[in-house]
């Protein structure tokens, strides 16, 4: 029975919090943002560089093993399409 003190709630709050493939597209975007803005000069990539892009791709590894069961079939196209998206910044760098 309902306490009729309290009205009804109309809209029920669902927050299921920001989706694991969000958070590691963006974070690969950043790095390598970052990556190539330190590490470029004059047209030519520092080996410092792979070293950061190597690390990163341990990150992914670890990352989409710990958070696989949020991976739906969405998430995982997302994730390969924005993947496929970071060899564009090499184009503006």
């Amino acid at each position: 029975m309902r306490d009729l003190n309290q009205p009804p709630q109309v809209f029920k709050r669902r927050h299921f919090g920001t989706p694991a493939s969000f958070t590691l597209i963006t974070t690969n975007y950043i790095v390598v943002a970052v990556g190539l803005a330190i590490t470029t000069s004059h047209h030519k990539i520092h080996w410092f560089f792979w070293v950061i892009f190597g690390l990163l791709a341990v990150y992914n590894v670890f990352s989409l093993r710990k958070n696989w069961t949020e991976y739906d079939k969405v998430g995982i196209i997302a994730y390969i399409i924005g993947v496929a998206g970071l060899p564009l910044l090499f184009l503006m760098f």
